[in-house]
């Protein structure tokens, strides 16, 4: 075409891409293809709007939680100056959370000073003694079988139910106990609820775990969008090159192909709003690890929806035009590479390797409170991922051209993936990437854990046993718990006692500890020989292991001791007597010998000291509910005390709400993956439909044509897993470096693996089924 008579560019471009739109909406089979790529973007799509919907979700917990705060020891702005004045609208409040199996109840106690008192979010009065107000869910599970012994536990009447606002999401377990017990001394009073707290920094360790998962779950979805791009390829090249024989130019293909991808990305960004909207409704009948989220607060912070709409659209475009650089479209005829070179390597180990160095210098970098860097973290994770997607077509190729032999089922799956590997390995790159990301943060999480959580001050002896504190009980109320705790059911023993953190006067920054019990209990703390109402003794650590030296023994006889009075409120001397003997104090259930005063209720009454109640109770073997009855029996003498088994560390309450949002949000990807899988491997089946049903008309066993595309897929997924595993350690070995931490637990990267294998298999099963319907003689037919 003359200079003089060829169109304009724009004319030009916008003549072609209209083209290829109606290329791609021409006929059964274009429309099927189109259906097929606007599917697998459309399910990329809507999962990329609910991750950018993340921001907004967690802002409305965020919202919601600070409505219903009720911050330290007073509340609502009250000062510590006037936290004894009650008014008609003064509310006293107290911590009710409790545990039930795994699931975690948020609660509180409240008694109203007044007629007209301040209410929480989503409430409209201050419960009565022996009334409650519970939350939807909490509501359905008390009416449960399953909820029996968590309502003979808070044994209130519902007298109405929390409103939405005064909840995190719709499958919260919360409620409000009314009491007239309350007492303003371990009781806060709000003036009204819902004081935003103080932000405190976040750890930098919780950081890099939400940096790393963003950048390990969102790619597995990029790298599904671009191979739904690619769907129907072949067929679509053909179709090129006929237009070549009609007079199109390479460079108007190539404008044809971007126009066909654009209407599959633009039907899939359709596809995918509605998925998303459809989901929107849906989602707050789902609970993941414990989180539930209002519809309402799931909407797409407008920068990263925009930044959505805008380049997946442009990806598929992209992803289509770039498939082409290696086609040579000629008329009648697509040579792919005419003579097919084999892939080299050696550009595919850039990626890792960048990534690795962007990583490695980072060694370190977290400890003593460092700062994450957020960019370079992200970089080199997506390089480190990007490898394996960039290595599988090599690995692929060079395995299955030194294959030789074997059942003919075999050789047809080799024969095909040595024709044509690519497809293959497409269809399980995200899986693969997934399975990979998935291993490495579960080696961050396990170094996290340790690194995040904080030390009990306790050591596990054994499993089945638990403590149990509570810091407002006084002696009476001590020896009534300790009553209760012998006889609930499935309780083997109980132990429990007073004690008390004492300065020692004259002494700076000394301490001891004092404990109040009778002769009995305190023959369970130390070795006595004799004891009597109004003695003392001086429990000594012993040496019963070496960790026994950390262990400060008591003052000595005759010391004197400020003891401070309940509530921390006043001080008074009190010394020890002159003659008091010493004991061996005996190891606790908390690992750690007994170290201290021990005093029986006469010689120093528990009701002067500023103690709290501390037991340890051993569970029977064979009573599998024994925990909950605890905390039953623990929550009716007083909501604010608490049991839990016993453990050295405890993970910290931010790591435990982070861990629970990134599996949910892994969950969510694999399901995504497995559906996305499902498309691309039906679309696989389509392409190759003329090719099944003349292998069955020459008498091949669908049998054997079965057992071949198994082995298509088995093949790659096997490379692709043994990649993951490597580069999923690589990653997390580089990510611990950052924390200072090691590989703690090599058996975490066992469940990723089956789960990885697991979507796989399911996958291939489910496509069977199109599978025996496409070897039907009638795929012999053509257009």
């Amino acid at each position: 075409m003359s200079r003089r008579t060829r169109a304009h560019p724009v004319r030009e471009w916008t003549r072609d891409l209209t083209m290829g739109v109606g290329f791609a909406f021409s006929g059964r089979q274009g429309w099927i293809r189109t259906v097929l790529t606007a599917v697998g973007v459309g399910l990329g799509v809507a999962m990329l709007l609910l991750a950018a919907a993340v921001p907004k979700m967690m802002g409305a917990q965020e919202s919601r939680g600070d409505a219903r705060s009720v911050n330290g020891s007073v509340a609502g702005n009250v000062t510590a100056e006037d936290d004894a004045k009650a008014t008609d609208r003064t509310v006293l409040s107290e911590d009710a959370g409790t545990k039930y199996h795994s699931l975690e109840l948020y609660g509180r106690t409240l008694q109203a000073d007044g007629d007209h008192p301040v209410t929480p979010p989503g409430t409209d009065r201050v419960p009565g003694p022996g009334e409650m107000l519970v939350s939807p869910a909490l509501k359905k599970l008390l009416a449960s079988d399953e909820g029996a012994e968590l309502a003979h536990r808070l044994d209130a009447r519902v007298v109405g139910v929390i409103g939405d606002e005064g909840l995190l999401g719709p499958h919260e377990l919360a409620f409000y106990l009314g009491s007239d017990k309350l007492k303003p001394d371990d009781a806060a009073r709000v003036k009204f609820f819902g004081e935003i707290e103080q932000r405190q920094p976040v750890d930098p360790v919780l950081i890099l775990l939400g940096t790393v998962a963003c950048a390990v779950l969102l790619m597995p979805v990029a790298i599904f969008i671009g191979t739904a791009a690619r769907f129907g390829g072949e067929r679509r090249d053909q179709r090129l090159a006929a237009l070549r024989l009609v007079g199109a130019d390479a460079a108007m293909t190539r404008r044809i192909a971007a126009g066909e991808s654009l209407a599959g990305g633009l039907l899939g960004m359709l596809f995918g709003g509605l998925v998303f909207v459809l989901g929107r409704q849906l989602i707050g009948s789902v609970t993941l690890f414990g989180l539930s989220v209002f519809p309402s607060d799931v909407v797409p912070d407008v920068w990263l929806g925009a930044l959505v709409l805008l380049g997946v659209p442009l990806m598929t475009v992209g992803v289509s035009v770039f498939a082409l650089r290696g086609v040579t479209i000629e008329p009648v005829r697509v040579v792919r590479e005419n003579t097919p070179r084999p892939r080299r390597l050696w550009w595919r180990l850039l990626p890792p390797f960048a990534g690795l160095a962007l990583l490695l210098p980072l060694a370190g970098a977290l400890r003593g409170g460092g700062e994450v860097n957020e960019i370079q973290v992200v970089s080199g994770v997506v390089l480190l991922l990007g490898g394996i997607a960039l290595l599988l077509p090599w690995a692929v190729e060079r395995l299955v051209g030194m294959l030789r032999g074997g059942p003919v089922s075999w050789q047809l799956a080799v024969r095909r993936l040595q024709l044509s590997s690519g497809t293959a390995t497409r269809a399980v790159s995200g899986i693969t990437v997934a399975v990979a990301g998935a291993v490495a943060l579960q080696l961050l999480f396990a170094g996290a854990e340790a690194d995040t959580s904080h030390p009990t001050g306790l050591k596990r002896t054994a499993d089945g046993t638990v403590s149990v504190t509570d810091t407002s009980a006084g002696s009476t109320d001590a020896r009534q718990l300790t009553r209760a705790l012998k006889n609930t059911e499935g309780v083997a023993s109980a132990t429990g006692f007073l004690e008390g953190n004492q300065a020692v006067e004259g002494k700076k920054d000394a301490y001891t500890e004092v404990f109040v019990g009778s002769c009995a209990t305190l023959r369970e703390l130390a070795d006595l020989d004799s004891c009597r109402e109004g003695q003392v003794f001086r429990a000594m650590p012993g040496k019963q292991s070496g960790e026994d030296d950390s262990v400060e023994p008591p003052p000595p006889a005759g010391s004197a001791l400020k003891v401070a009075g309940p509530g921390g409120h006043g001080t008074a001397t009190w010394r020890i007597p002159a003659r008091t003997p010493a004991v061996t104090g005996k190891r606790s259930a908390w690992g750690m010998p007994f170290a201290g005063v021990l005093v029986t209720p006469s010689a120093l009454p528990a009701d002067r000291l500023d103690s709290q109640y501390s037991a340890w109770v051993r569970l029977k073997d064979d009573e599998p509910e024994a925990m909950e009855h605890v905390r039953t029996t623990v929550f009716r003498h007083d909501p604010a005390a608490f049991a839990m088994p016993i453990r050295d560390r405890e993970p910290s309450a931010a790591f435990r709400q982070v861990s629970r949002g990134i599996f949910a949000a892994a969950s969510a990807v694999l399901v995504l993956i497995g559906a996305s899988m499902v498309i691309s491997q039906l679309e696989q089946l389509r392409e190759r439909k003329r090719q099944l049903a003349v292998l069955v008309a020459f008498g091949t066993r669908r049998t054997t044509l079965g057992a071949s595309v198994l082995w298509q897929t088995a093949i790659p997924v096997a490379l692709g897993l043994a990649l993951a595993t490597g580069f999923g350690i690589g990653l997390g070995w580089a990510l611990l470096r950052m924390i200072g931490q090691s590989v703690t637990d090599w058996s975490s990267i066992v469940p990723m693996l089956g789960a990885g294998t697991a979507v796989i298999a399911t996958v291939t099963l489910l496509s069977m089924p199109q599978l025996w319907r496409l070897m039907r003689p009638d795929g012999l037919r053509t257009e």
